[in-house]
C-alpha cells in the first residue's frame, strides 16, 4: 500500500513582493484586508447585467470541478447597464497581507500636456441644468463628473503609477485591472485608489461604507479641523450623504438581518480629501443562495446615489444628456468574489483608464438643492488629486 504524497506548502507571499511583480494585463488589488495579484485568464465571465453574480457562481463551481486550486471571479464592471465588464476567473492567483507603507517610489518624470473635458465653463454650465432640473422635476440629487486627459512624451509606466498609489495610501483599495477591449489601438488599464467600499463580505458578515459630502484636505492641520467641523455641520452635505447610506441600507435589509446602520456619519481622511462616512454591516439571512455572493450584493447595491443620484432612473438619463464624455468603468466597481461568495468590490473612483501614453482622470461631484456650481468645480479638481499626485502633477486641475 502506497503511502499518500506529502502536501505540498502554500507558498507565503508578501504584499510588497506581489506589488513589485505587478505587469500591465495582471489583475491587482489591495485593502485592509489584505493583496490580491492575478494573472492569465482560465475562464471569462459573460453574462447581461444583473446576472452577472449568477454567472459568476456557475464558472467558479465549473473551476472547482476541474481541480482549479481556489479560484476567483476578479475584475471591474462599468457605470451604465449596458457597460462592459471585465470579469474571469485566473489562472494564477496569489494573496498576501495588505500593503505597509514604505519609501518613496520615483515620479514618473517626463513631460506632460493636461486637457480637461469638458471645459470647466461647460461642467458648470451642466451643474446649472441640473439644478434647473432638481428645481423644477422630480430628480433630487445627480452626481456630475468630468475627465483630464493627461499625456506624456513616452508610454505610461503603469507598474510605477500603481507603485505610487499604493504607497501614498495603503488604507485605500488599490486596483489595476485590464480593461481592454476588441478594436482598442493600445492595452488600456483601468487603474486607482478608491476611499469607498461597496460591499463586503465574509461569512455571513457583509460590510458597506457609503461616502459622499466631501471637503479638499490641505496642509495646514487647523485648517483641516476647521473643514471637519464644517462637513459636519453641513445641511447640504448632510443632506446628500443621507440619500447615499439610506439607500445602502434599503437594499442590504432585503438581504439581512441585524443591519446596523449608525444614525449620524462620521469624518474620514484620504491624503487629498475629508468625506461624510457612513459605515454599515449586517448579518445575510442565506449566506448560501448564490443570490447573496458579494458579487450579487454589488449588483444590487450599483449605482449608489454617491456616484449616479436619485432617484437613479432619471440621474442615470440626466448624466447621459449632460456629461460629454462616457464615463465607461468610471463609477462602476471592482473587486473580487471566491466560490463561497465572500469578496469585496468598491466603487471605482479616485481612479484613470491608462491606454499608451494618456491617462483619463475621472471625477464627480454630487449635485442638490443649494450647490453652488463653481464649487462643485472644485471639488472635482481636489478629486483629481489623488491620481494628479501619483502623476507628480499636483495642483494641475
Amino acid at each position: 500500500m502506497s503511502s499518500p504524497a506529502p502536501a505540498r506548502p502554500r507558498p507565503v507571499h508578501q504584499a510588497a513582493d506581489l506589488l513589485a511583480a505587478y505587469l500591465p494585463g495582471s489583475f491587482y488589488y489591495s485593502s485592509a484586508r489584505g493583496s490580491m495579484l492575478a494573472d492569465g485568464v482560465y475562464s471569462p465571465v459573460q453574462a447581461a447585467p444583473g446576472r452577472r453574480a449568477r454567472a459568476a457562481a456557475e464558472v467558479l463551481d465549473a473551476a472547482l470541478v476541474a481541480g482549479v486550486t481556489e479560484p476567483v471571479v476578479a475584475g471591474a464592471i462599468g457605470f451604465r447597464p449596458d457597460a462592459p465588464s471585465s470579469l474571469v476567473v485566473p489562472a494564477v492567483v496569489r494573496r498576501a497581507g495588505p500593503p505597509t507603507r514604505s519609501g518613496p517610489v520615483a515620479p514618473l518624470g517626463g513631460s506632460w500636456s493636461v486637457s480637461p473635458r469638458p471645459a470647466p465653463a461647460v461642467y458648470t454650465t451642466a451643474v446649472t441644468r441640473a439644478l434647473d432640473e432638481i428645481r423644477d422635476g422630480d430628480l433630487r440629487k445627480i452626481v456630475l463628473a468630468r475627465c483630464l486627459d493627461v499625456t506624456g512624451g513616452d508610454p505610461v509606466a503603469v507598474p510605477r503609477l500603481l507603485a505610487r498609489l499604493v504607497h501614498a495610501d495603503p488604507a485605500a483599495h488599490a486596483f489595476a485591472v485590464d480593461v481592454s477591449a476588441p478594436g482598442d489601438p493600445a492595452p488600456r488599464t483601468l487603474i486607482g485608489a478608491s476611499p469607498e467600499l461597496l460591499v463586503s463580505r465574509r461569512g455571513r458578515i457583509v460590510t458597506a461604507n457609503p461616502l459622499a459630502g466631501s471637503r479638499p484636505r490641505v496642509a495646514d492641520e487647523a485648517e483641516n479641523a476647521s473643514r471637519v467641523s464644517e462637513l459636519l455641520a453641513s445641511g447640504k452635505d448632510r443632506a446628500e450623504h443621507a440619500h447615499v447610506a439610506a439607500q445602502v441600507a434599503e437594499v442590504l435589509g432585503r438581504f439581512c438581518v441585524d443591519l446596523e446602520v449608525p444614525a449620524e456619519p462620521e469624518v474620514i481622511g484620504t491624503p487629498t480629501m475629508w468625506h461624510l462616512s457612513t459605515r454599515i454591516s449586517g448579518r445575510l439571512a442565506d449566506p448560501g443562495d448564490a443570490g447573496s455572493s458579494a458579487l450579487a450584493l454589488a449588483e444590487a447595491l450599483h449605482p449608489t446615489p454617491a456616484v449616479c443620484g436619485v432617484p437613479t432612473g432619471l440621474a442615470r438619463d440626466t448624466i447621459a444628456a449632460l456629461e460629454p464624455e462616457d464615463r465607461g468603468y468610471y463609477a462602476g466597481l471592482v473587486g473580487w468574489t471566491d466560490p463561497t461568495g465572500d469578496g469585496e468590490w468598491v466603487v471605482t473612483i479616485r481612479c484613470a483608464e491608462v491606454r499608451d501614453r494618456t491617462v483619463r482622470l475621472f471625477a464627480g461631484a454630487g449635485v442638490v438643492a443649494g450647490s453652488d456650481p463653481e464649487a462643485e468645480l472644485a471639488e472635482t479638481g481636489a478629486k483629481f488629486g489623488t491620481m494628479l499626485r501619483a502623476l507628480g502633477l499636483e495642483g494641475v486641475a
